[in-house]
């Protein structure tokens, strides 16, 4: 029998031959999700003896991980805010800078007002689900083209038990839209395909190739919702996205010819322009 220490250190020393960048880490967090417990919990258990069927569980979880499998799919879940997230090949992982944009949208509105939103391509639901918990009074309703993202979605609202807080439906972006929002928000695809190309692998094999890239350098998508989104936006109301790091001034363009008002870009937390914020003209 081996020690937890013992397949610890074996399983490190794989990953560092395979190339990954911060094998310790990497399998501290895979063998605290495999196991059911927290990271410094390792660190109490080093000398606990594993099952045969523990150190079977860890070292394929370790061979997909070397195979650069993300952490999120092998283990499941993601954490997301407040919320734990199921996470599979259905839709994209949801990242901490998506995270942001929630802060975002939420610092637009009072607290108590009651807002109609609107999410588009909503993948994994995660920005669906978090602005439905962090915000009771809020309508949302959360669309995406993806017959598979939207049964993740659904699995993910059951799961954190916001099945009646979110209205999930297929639309291809406004394909399906009749209604007005006080708030638009949508992380869509603003990747170019050589941007695609060249992420790590995680990214390019594991991620849904739809969610990543758009044609026009990666502008397509950014700007059909904003060429649309007047047709859906309350007097007043808001549009929030994430972009591509070299987009804004161009969103800014488009933002302006379709009569978009207080266009911002801003940053996130590791300084890299990521979000645009517009409005439209009140009554």
């Amino acid at each position: 029998m081996q020690t937890l220490l013992e397949t610890l250190r074996k399983a490190e020393d794989f990953l560092g031959r395979k190339g990954l960048a911060k094998p310790k880490a990497e399998v501290e967090h895979l063998f605290a999700g495999v196991l059911g417990i927290k990271r410094l919990d390792l660190y109490l258990q080093f000398e606990r003896l594993l099952t045969e069927a523990e150190v079977a569980r860890l070292r394929d979880a370790t061979v997909r991980r070397a195979g650069r499998e993300p952490l999120q799919h092998i283990l499941g879940a993601v954490e997301f805010r407040d919320l734990t997230l199921k996470s599979d090949k259905r839709a994209l992982i949801p990242r901490p800078e998506t995270e942001e944009l929630v802060d975002l949208a939420l610092a637009l509105f009072p607290a108590e007002q009651a807002v109609r939103v609107l999410d588009l391509g909503t993948g994994s639901g995660a920005i669906a689900l978090a602005l439905a918990q962090e915000r009771p009074a809020w309508k949302v309703d959360a669309l995406d083209a993806s017959d598979d993202a939207l049964a993740l979605a659904r699995e993910n609202a059951e799961l954190t038990g916001l099945a009646g807080r979110v209205n999930f439906a297929k639309s291809d972006w406004f394909g399906s839209v009749t209604d007005r929002y006080d708030l638009i928000v949508s992380n869509p695809p603003y990747l170019t395909d050589a941007e695609v190309a060249s992420a790590e692998p995680e990214v390019r094999l594991f991620d849904p190739a739809s969610a990543l890239a758009a044609p026009e350098d990666g502008l397509a998508d950014l700007r059909r919702i904003l060429e649309s989104a007047p047709r859906f936006l309350s007097p007043g109301g808001w549009v929030v996205l994430e972009t591509g790091t070299d987009q804004h001034a161009r969103l800014a363009e488009i933002s302006a010819a379709v009569g978009l008002v207080e266009g911002q870009g801003s940053a996130d937390l590791s300084g890299r322009p990521r979000f645009w914020k517009v409005r439209l003209k009140g009554d």
